[in-house]
């Protein structure tokens, strides 16, 4: 099978790469822009296209927001004249206002943002102009290099001993971007092999926790290991915010569908921030993987 990837410095894009290059059934081919034209796309002639996700549309300029969705309509249009499957991965910060129960798939986001909705806009056309298209919704990415991939920026915050401020009333399930990545190819694997199940899935994680909690569980871990390693770092204070006094904002994506059609088992995000930052004590130290 053979991806074609956008955006090569995305988090995502960078994780996709390492579990394609972990694979003999899978190749990639990284395209540095967000679009492409339908030239390029039938030259190309992959197996399906990937647009990764901005990853916090809620506080990124409009005018970027609106240049993320052109970039997108301007990928379905090449992909409806190829005849090459899209995928779309998007914010679960779409659910702007979230829900006290876990959000299911058939759920289509009804945000209040205008930016958000220009992102569901684009969603509406994939889905009524292109029937092999995947839309998955993500939670917040974490990982260790990449843009947009918070674990690095908040390990680089913690170590210049600046302060973080976390919302401890926004609670979802951080998402790692190496999970995503080999779920992801696992779907596409078996859609490639004739499986019906294209369409919009969530792929979130476990665990939903607050913003702040997982920040200071990151901010401990990190410091038990630089201890370890016989390191004397004062890292970064973290401060709690408040933005919903009432109660919680709870934006929890159920991930039910994903297993039920694809057999694909949502990652712990605590095991996933274990090994991320094994991998980075090692990487800190020259040690081997």
């Amino acid at each position: 099978m053979k991806l074609m990837i956008l955006d090569a410095g995305h988090c995502l894009s960078l994780a996709l790469t390492r579990e394609a290059n972990r694979r003999s059934d899978t190749s990639l081919i990284i395209e540095q822009g967000v679009s492409l034209s339908s030239q390029r796309l039938s030259e190309l002639a992959p197996d399906a296209l990937l647009v990764p996700p901005l990853a916090q549309p809620i506080l990124t300029e409009p005018a970027a927001v609106t240049a993320h969705a052109e970039a997108v309509e301007s990928c379905l249009e090449a992909c409806i004249e190829v005849g090459v499957p899209l995928v779309w991965c998007v914010s679960d910060q779409l659910y702007e206002d979230g829900l006290h129960e876990p959000i299911d798939e058939h759920v289509i986001p009804a945000p209040r943002d205008e930016s958000l909705k220009r992102l569901i806009q684009t969603g509406d056309r994939i889905r009524s102009m292109q029937a092999r298209h995947l839309i998955v919704r993500l939670g917040p990415l974490f990982a260790l290099e990449g843009r947009e991939s918070w674990l690095a920026d908040l390990i680089g915050q913690l170590l210049k001993g600046e302060e973080v401020r976390a919302a401890e009333d926004i609670v979802f399930c951080p998402t790692s971007v190496d999970a995503a990545a080999m779920a992801l190819i696992g779907m596409l694997q078996q859609l490639q092999c004739g499986a019906e199940g294209w369409g919009a899935y969530h792929l979130a994680g476990t665990e939903p926790v607050s913003s702040y909690t997982f920040t200071s569980m990151v901010r401990t871990q990190l410091g038990t290991r630089l201890e370890g390693l016989g390191e004397e770092v004062t890292l970064g204070a973290l401060t709690a915010l408040n933005h919903h006094h009432d109660q919680p904002l709870r934006r929890v994506l159920n991930c039910r569908r994903v297993l039920e059609v694809f057999g694909v088992h949502q990652k712990p995000w605590r095991l996933e921030i274990d090994r991320m930052l094994d991998t980075w004590c090692q990487t800190r130290t020259g040690t081997p993987a």
